[in-house]
């Protein structure tokens, strides 16, 4: 099938130009001079439309095997699309952890009947003899928490937590020989059991004493942990990369070990730079609890995602039931922690762009071209002749409203009820295939394919 996105902006090389672009297949195959396509070809008119790369989300929760009573891998990619997120990489906190081959085909098949956009997954690196086996799998990355709950399972079971540094220090010589990047929940889990201890004390378990709990002395127990794992990089040569980037010292951290030639990324997400206030925290409670940013580290990240010290934002997309949430209203320890995201970020940062927050090249850098070329995902993360025709169609200057109503996560909630602004996803396509249009989620569970790796 061959179609041509006429009459409207393309977002290439930096910039935005008026260009017609032209899909054979699954490929992007020519940009060019409005109005001088092949006639023959279906025209999808984009006019006041700028065509921008899908957008890829490196960290995702889809809830997929195990725990389907919060999400599913179509409703999460339900919401993937909804978003213009053409290509996720899902979590391996799910039911069994995915940390064997065994457990990682059997994921990876339910991706391949379910998914929408296209995918990855990410292992546990927990288990050194199946490091380099799950490699074999095409993954494009592994994943370790370094924290596990306190007064609940989940969402960061025992089993795929590691917490000494000797274990991690053997893990990482494991996966330099992958050359494949090690993604790591930074968190001081000693530091952590001291602190709530505090507050437990006082009986005080609030949201907000959650959210201070976890900011404590200025974000020690984010500092130490991204410390330890900088030198563990250093010295073992494995590629990293931070997850939940969120204070003025990791960011430091980050740019001097890089001078020092560590191979380190860092990550942001949503709930980072537009939700997690103390304000945010005393109205929602546990809805809005992943983190509490105070506004000095808030600011910090911000001027990290313009100058590009962290590199890409991700959706850390993690539904989690009203239920589970709404006991954390008594007990925040015991409500499950992580926030919904995927299908609300782009739009957020779009309006960021367009109040001055955020430039466009920016923006499609953090969403798109940073998270394909740091992770080497083949044919992704640009509009170039020869990238998979991965396309997101935005309107910049239409407002929107958030709302529940509208939410194709299976929870049916998103913390950005009523939230307003401008910048709106139109039309996604995935591999040339609408799978976005008109207000509604046109592609079907199997379309999505594995990403192959440069």
């Amino acid at each position: 099938m061959r179609r041509v996105i006429a009459n409207g902006e393309v977002f290439v090389e930096g910039e935005r130009r008026p260009l017609d672009l032209v899909i054979e297949g699954e490929s992007i195959t020519a940009l060019l001079a409005r109005g001088t396509g092949p006639t023959d070809a279906e025209v999808i008119d984009a006019n006041g439309l700028v065509a921008l790369p899908g957008a890829v989300d490196v960290h995702m929760h889809t809830r997929e095997p195990g725990y389907t009573h919060k999400e599913d891998l179509i409703t999460c990619t339900r919401a993937a699309a909804a978003g213009g997120y053409t290509t996720i990489f899902g979590m391996p906190n799910v039911d069994p952890p995915t940390m064997t081959t065994e457990d990682l085909d059997a994921t990876l098949e339910l991706y391949r009947e379910k998914s929408i956009v296209d995918y990855n997954h990410n292992p546990a690196a927990k288990l050194l003899d199946q490091i380099a086996a799950m490699a074999d799998r095409g993954i494009a990355a592994y994943k370790i928490f370094m924290v596990v709950d306190t007064g609940r399972t989940y969402p960061h079971p025992s089993a795929i937590g590691v917490h000494e540094h000797g274990e991690l220090y053997e893990m990482m010589k494991e996966i330099a020989k992958t050359d494949l990047r090690l993604m790591v929940h930074p968190h001081d889990q000693s530091l952590m059991d001291v602190v709530e201890q505090s507050y437990w004390a006082a009986g005080d378990r609030s949201p907000w004493a959650y959210g201070k709990t976890l900011a404590a002395e200025d974000g020690m127990i984010w500092d130490t942990a991204t410390g330890t794992l900088l030198r563990l990089a250093e010295a073992t040569g494995c590629k990293l990369h931070i997850v939940h980037t969120q204070t003025a010292r990791q960011i430091e951290m980050i740019e001097d070990a890089r001078q020092r030639g560590v191979d380190v990324s860092a990550e942001t997400n949503h709930w980072t730079i537009f939700l997690g206030t103390e304000e945010d925290i005393k109205e929602q409670g546990s809805y809005v609890l992943s983190y509490y940013v105070p506004p000095h580290h808030q600011q910090a990240v911000w001027d990290a995602l313009r100058n590009g010290s962290i590199d890409m934002v991700a959706s850390d997309h993690a539904p989690h039931t009203r239920e589970e949430k709404e006991v954390g209203w008594t007990d925040a320890w015991a409500a499950h922690t992580g926030t919904p995201g995927i299908q609300d970020q782009l739009p957020l940062l779009l309006d960021a762009v367009h109040e001055g927050k955020l430039s466009l090249a920016r923006c499609v850098d953090l969403t798109s071209a940073a998270p394909a070329r740091i992770f080497n995902i083949d044919k992704k993360g640009s509009l170039a002749p020869g990238s998979d025709a991965d396309i997101v169609l935005v309107d910049l200057g239409r407002p929107w409203t958030i709302t529940n109503e509208a939410v194709e996560s299976k929870i049916g909630w998103t913390p950005y009820h009523g939230r307003s602004g401008t910048g709106s996803v139109v039309r996604t396509l995935v591999r040339g295939t609408d799978v976005y249009a008109n207000g509604e989620v046109t592609g079907l569970p199997g379309h999505g394919k594995q990403v192959t790796l440069r």
